[in-house]
């Protein structure tokens, strides 16, 4: 897995308090069957005082447990549910597991069975549903799931030093699990105890079930004060300690950043945005004058797709990943309902032989495993996409008790704290964040009176033909890709599209447009063509967007940068999502949540190259390196 270097969170200190686990109900029908939950909550939730601490966490509150081994999950449902159980629904549970070998959705699922809750209990049940609900194909990097509104867990797959290294979150509590250390040498090695302990927080507490001299030493030459103490059942010791250094203060939580937040834009960008900042616990207003989806955001049906490739560079890992999220986004949102699209996968046909190789080499590369991606002699497929009406997915996200949507225009926008934001009829509104994402437009807004005509964005024309249904083409069940795309019927109409001018402003619809889709699906499947009518094929409506790219192919998503610096520094209070090109409804989802936990102050589901890669600073960075060099 090629995903760079990342200069890691700087260490935190602690101070040790010398307390041995709280006494547990071993009793309790959760553990009337020798299934190990027993130990592991012994272990890892006593070993780490969570029954204490998440009983003193207050609204408002962000507690962050990382965990070495991920195995079956087990550690982890234990922590959300005792966490669900003690802790006040106003604070947050952000889990991080990394798993080198994770188990096959069924044996994950054979595995869960194995758990039962007691009789009338539904909490244990509901987070082990929501686990095997989400669960994500053994691709390598970060997998953010919700096992419930207020308890995450981002599953990290792939090695765990370098993932370690590379992730952003801080912890307050460690699970070191994992084969013992003589049956899984390269697990417990002095870089990884280094990386735990770059990411502790001041009073961070770990627990692991071995107490092997090895591992002690490691831990202490990393920073961290450990001891042992007895063990469960007929093991007899095992080890506790604390990231501590004499004068360091005592372990307390992290405070969620929460407060107002305009999104200006209601396309797929600004929904996702809004959604989660409002699940976050931002009471958020939408700004669009032209309503929901009205934009590039508003045609009939779109394709929820990916491209994938074998080589792991940051571009491709986010349309990788991004892919997953947001099967889980629809998954987790009952999306698309009933005639609204269907995901039951995209029949990519290759257009030529370099696509075909591309494609057939990401299949074995072990990126993309079968769960995702089967390629063909002649097509592959995704499995797991589909299509859908982007302007309903929009709707659905924005219907959410703490979002607001108003027509009205944003005409510029002040930095700080609050930042401001000024409407058309001169009028101001104050907010903690404001959010700009609407595309291409961005560049029109002002900030400060200055223009922001200096981001990297390219604005790329599209028509798509909306062609009625045949007798023989309503029957088409799955989405296709070629050179364009095509959808099965939504309301009797097909989508066929689209075009891509990138040096072409005009917003009137063109009958050479429509003729130049319908070329092009005659061209690549010459079947469909015929079945939708062939040259008496009827198109009924057309309608034209404008894509937003930037120059790199990545999304714009975090701090407006200050123009005038170095892209290290960001105008207070300003955000970016924007520059989602024509995968909107693939990487949105995954973008919106980078940027609502950036802007919460919680870790976000990505490692810190891919965060670079997506950051609008990257591009004055770049800049300035290229002077350097040049000089």
């Amino acid at each position: 897995m090629s995903i760079g270097d990342f200069a890691p969170i700087r260490p935190a200190r602690l101070h040790w308090q010398d307390r041995t686990p709280v006494a547990t109900d071993y009793d309790d029908p959760y553990f009337s069957r020798q299934d190990g939950r027993a130990e592991s909550h012994y272990v890892f939730l006593d070993g780490n005082r969570l029954p204490e601490r998440f009983a003193a966490l207050t609204d408002g509150d962000l507690f962050v447990i990382g965990e070495t081994g991920f195995g079956t999950g087990l550690n982890m449902l234990l922590a959300a549910d005792l966490f669900l159980a003690r802790a006040p629904a106003g604070a947050r549970l952000d889990l991080f597991s990394v798993e080198k070998h994770p188990l096959g959705g069924d044996d994950l699922a054979r595995a869960l069975a194995a758990w039962p809750a007691p009789d009338g209990e539904s909490r244990w049940a509901a987070l082990c549903d929501a686990l095997r609900d989400q669960y994500p194909p053994a691709s390598p990097g970060c997998h953010r799931l919700w096992l419930a509104d207020n308890v995450s867990l981002t599953l990290m797959l792939g090695e765990a030093e370098p993932l370690w290294r590379l992730c952003p979150a801080r912890v307050d509590a460690w699970f070191l699990d994992g084969f013992a250390p003589a049956r899984n040498a390269d697990m417990w090695q002095p870089a990884l105890f280094r990386a735990l302990a770059a990411h502790s927080r001041p009073g961070a507490t770990l627990a692991t079930f071995t107490a092997a001299g090895a591992v002690r030493r490691g831990l202490q030459e990393a920073g961290f004060r450990v001891r042992r103490i007895d063990g469960f059942g007929h093991k007899r010791h095992m080890v506790v300690g604390e990231r501590s250094e004499a004068g360091d203060p005592p372990w307390r939580p992290a405070t969620l950043r929460r407060g107002t937040a305009l999104v200006a834009g209601a396309g797929l960008a600004g929904a996702t945005s809004a959604r989660a900042l409002a699940e976050r616990g931002w009471q958020v207003t939408v700004l669009d004058p032209a309503g929901i989806a009205r934009g590039a955001s508003g045609n009939r049906a779109g394709v929820v797709y990916s491209t994938p490739s074998p080589h792991l560079t940051a571009q491709n890992r986010f349309y990788q990943l991004s892919y997953g999220h947001a099967l889980r986004w629809l998954r987790r949102y009952r999306f698309p309902g009933h005639g609204q699209g269907a995901l039951n996968g995209v029949v990519q046909h290759y257009v030529d032989d370099k696509q075909s190789a591309k494609i057939r080499a990401a299949a074995d590369s072990g990126a993309w495993p079968d769960t995702l991606l089967v390629a063909g002699e002649h097509s592959a497929e995704l499995r797991g996409g589909g299509y859908l009406n982007p302007p309903a997915w929009c709707a659905a996200l924005l219907d959410h008790p703490a979002i607001t949507v108003e027509r009205r225009t944003l005409g510029g926008l002040r930095p700080g704290t609050p930042a401001v934001a000024v409407l058309d009829d001169g009028s101001e509104r104050t907010a903690d964040a404001i959010v700009i994402a609407t595309a291409g437009a961005a560049r029109d807004l002002e900030v400060s009176g200055r223009e922001l005509g200096d981001l990297p964005l390219k604005r790329i024309r599209g028509q798509v033909s909306y062609c009625r249904a045949t007798a023989a083409s309503a029957a088409w069940e799955r989405a296709r890709c070629h050179g364009g795309y095509l959808t099965p019927a939504l309301d009797g109409l097909h989508c066929v599209g689209a075009t891509f001018d990138l040096h072409d402003g005009d917003p009137a619809p063109r009958d050479d447009d429509d003729r130049a889709n319908l070329a092009q699906l005659r061209q690549y499947l010459p079947d469909r063509w015929a079945e939708l009518g062939g040259d008496a094929i009827q198109v009924v409506e057309r309608r034209v967007g404008f894509r937003c790219q930037s120059t790199d192919f990545l999304p714009l998503t975090g701090p407006l940068p200050d123009p005038d610096g170095d892209g290290s520094t960001a105008l207070p209070g300003l955000w970016l999502n924007i520059a989602h090109g024509s995968r909107g409804l693939t990487g949105t989802p995954l973008c919106a949540e980078i940027l609502a936990d950036r802007i919460s102050d919680a870790p976000p589901p990505a490692d810190g190259p891919l965060l670079e890669a997506l950051d609008p600073g990257r591009f004055l960075r770049r800049k300035k390196k290229k002077l350097k060099v040049e000089t």
